[in-house]
């Protein structure tokens, strides 16, 4: 429930500033492509969905001017999914808010005498995936 909580506001303060054309499995894919970028068939493995549903994503987000296609560096018929600009821009955007939302929370907390339980999510992510952190993946 907490996630839930705080991944929607996130969202909606994502959407206010003007990305409300985004849903958070395009900011998944962003992780994945930051970088180097990532075939499609990468990304499908890291986000464990179809092959045909990472072109979907692709397809999206090239027509919306967030990914690129370009030959890939060991050629043959493989392309390349990289970031454009406008979504280094976006990412900037969505870690500033992450991090406000962070302080807030934090702040809100604090005056109640709690604190943001990091070192026990952290035990629990190493209990659970032991020494090889999983790659992030949307929960159907």
């Amino acid at each position: 429930m907490a996630f839930q909580l705080v991944l929607s506001e996130f969202v909606s303060r994502l959407d206010a500033v003007g990305y409300a054309e985004l849903r958070p499995i395009h900011g998944l894919v962003f992780q994945v492509l930051h970088g180097a970028g990532a075939t499609s068939s990468e990304l499908a493995e890291q986000l464990g969905v179809t092959k045909q549903a990472a072109g979907q994503i692709i397809d999206d987000l090239e027509k919306r001017g967030y990914v690129e296609r370009q030959p890939h560096p060991a050629g043959g018929r493989r392309k390349l999914v990289v970031l454009t600009a406008k979504a280094l821009e976006h990412l900037a955007v969505a870690g500033r808010i992450l991090h406000e939302l962070e302080a807030q929370l934090t702040k809100q907390l604090h005056d109640v005498g709690l604190q943001i339980p990091r070192a026990e999510l952290a035990a629990i992510i190493r209990t659970l995936a032991g020494d090889s952190i999983p790659p992030l993946r949307p929960i159907w």
